[in-house]
């Protein structure tokens, strides 16, 4: 099943990878703005904006799952289903680019969001980096690494995907060990807006892996091409 993807940035030769997934009944265009953000604070990232496979209930809108699964299939059949669609998008944007996991960040809002969430618990080695927007795991992770960062930014006036998801979440990932934020927007809806952005910017800048203190206190030493997200 073919995608569309909207490139926002495209430098000659890129040392970084954002891929963007908007949420349900939204589509790529859209997004695209969202990626702007990421354009202008990374220049020599690639930054694209995914289109969902599916059609959604309104005119241009796309989605990545239905929000209301047929009688026989739970939510998380219908996005373990959809997930190999998911994953060949970063593989193929990754290859493109010749950008590794390490330098890709994944950024979602709500459905995309969750996509992305669950995109990592299926494959955690798929990217360096997580933005996760007003969004939610379908269940809970079982299990968790410090292959990825992951940065949960949500709204406390959210009613579409409400905050206690991504508390859950919070909680749940640090129990098992892995590497997560949350940042609580005050007075937010399920949306995004300038302060979310910061945060999602303020983390890629300046909030450092757990994963390097681990290999330094192992002697290890990161690649140049690990030090992805930092100025």
């Amino acid at each position: 099943m073919a995608l569309r993807y909207v490139i926002v940035q495209q430098p000659s030769r890129a040392a970084q990878l954002f891929l963007l997934y908007h949420g349900v009944n939204d589509n790529p265009d859209a997004m695209a703005q969202i990626g702007s953000w990421f354009a202008n604070a990374f220049p020599d990232a690639l930054v694209v904006s995914v289109g969902a496979p599916y059609p959604g209930s309104v005119p241009q809108g796309r989605q990545w799952f239905a929000d209301r699964p047929e009688h026989d299939r739970s939510q998380q059949q219908c996005v373990d289903a959809v997930m190999p669609i998911f994953i060949e998008s970063v593989h193929h944007w990754q290859q493109q680019s010749g950008v590794q996991a390490q330098a890709t960040a994944l950024v979602g809002f709500s459905q995309g969001g969750t996509m992305v969430l669950e995109g990592i618990k299926a494959d955690p080695g798929l990217a360096g980096r997580v933005i996760a927007f007003s969004s939610r795991f379908i269940t809970l992770p079982e299990r968790a690494t410090t292959r990825n960062t992951i940065h949960l930014i949500h709204g406390d006036y959210d009613e579409q995907v409400p905050l206690h998801h991504a508390e859950n979440a919070m909680q749940q990932l640090t129990h098992l060990g892995g590497d997560v934020t949350l940042d609580v927007v005050d007075d937010l809806p399920h949306a995004i807006d300038d302060r979310s952005m910061q945060y999602a910017l303020n983390h890629l800048r300046y909030t450092v892996p757990r994963r390097y203190f681990d290999e330094a206190l192992s002697g290890g030493k990161p690649g140049d091409d690990d030090v992805v997200m930092m100025l």
